[in-house]
């Protein structure tokens, strides 16, 4: 009876066993129908949108000098690439837009720590912190060209300006989110702030961190931008501004066109690298 038993039980096992990895690969054949599902309906959804542009511009139902169409904003993009003009400034843009980002999370980062590891020092920053964030800092593009000239370095600052603070706020509120029942375990077997904040706030904090990457991205791009509009001489924002001044509005979506690719590029570069940073966590 035992041996009989025994082989039951393990069939019982076997039949448990196949029927969650069943169920496991269904859920995952749903999940990639679903993926492909959205995908599809994104690029449709984006053709219909180019197409109906493009329709809406050959037959007059907007003004072309002012909306252009798809087709001509290609060949706009096609003829700077072509000749040249487009690569200075796509380089100058994207270099600035890295820079910003990078600088922005590491320094957003390592101030959130500070403020964490001294409640005294949060406490003293946080109202500076709401009222620098609530600034608009199109109004302190001026000051940061005054301070640091009319260039590369102006621009990166004002991308700072947002990028870090962002990256502040919300790194320093997931700090402030782990369990607190986490931290009273270190304590009980006498960790000090170090020992907290090395195994227990940082490893529970860092999805947060690497999300964060997702949301300066669309921040560095926003303040390189500002930044061009108001001081650049060379840049995507440059061409946009250039584009308005002398009327000539294909000049300007195309630059709005290569702003939106390569800036969706560098989003699925971070979230692929989120997900390769999360997977086995």
């Amino acid at each position: 009876m035992g041996d009989r038993d025994k082989g039951v039980s393990e069939k019982t096992g076997h039949a448990q066993k196949d029927w969650i990895r069943e169920k496991y690969h269904q859920h995952k054949k749903t999940k990639r129908r679903m993926s492909r599902l959205v995908l599809s309906t994104q690029l449709l959804l984006l053709i219909a949108l180019i197409g109906l542009w493009e329709l809406a511009g050959r037959l007059r139902w907007v003004d072309v000098l002012i909306f252009s169409y798809p087709s001509k904003v290609g060949r706009q993009i096609l003829k700077d690439a072509l000749n040249g003009e487009l690569w200075p400034h796509l380089a100058m843009t994207v270099g600035e837009t890295a820079v910003g980002f990078l600088l922005g999370t590491l320094l957003g980062t390592l101030l959130a720590v500070l403020i964490w590891w001294s409640p005294f020092l949060s406490r003293v920053l946080d109202p500076y912190m709401v009222v620098f964030n609530s600034m608009p800092k199109v109004a302190l593009g001026p000051i940061f060209i005054v301070l640091f000239g009319a260039g590369f370095t102006a621009i990166v600052v004002t991308t700072l300006s947002i990028t870090v603070i962002v990256t502040t706020l919300v790194v320093y509120n997931s700090f402030t989110e782990v369990d607190k029942n986490l931290v009273k375990v270190i304590r009980t077997f006498g960790g000090n702030r170090r020992d907290i904040f090395t195994k227990a706030i940082l490893p529970a904090s860092f999805p947060a961190i690497v999300s964060t990457l997702k949301v300066n991205v669309g921040m560095a791009w926003v303040g390189v931008i500002v930044g061009e509009f108001l001081v650049a001489k060379i840049g995507l924002g440059y061409l946009i501004v250039y584009g308005f001044q002398v009327f000539n509005f294909t000049l300007v979506l195309s630059s709005l066109v290569i702003i939106a690719v390569v800036a969706t590029g560098m989003y699925q570069l971070v979230v692929y690298l989120e997900r390769k940073l999360l997977k086995d966590r």
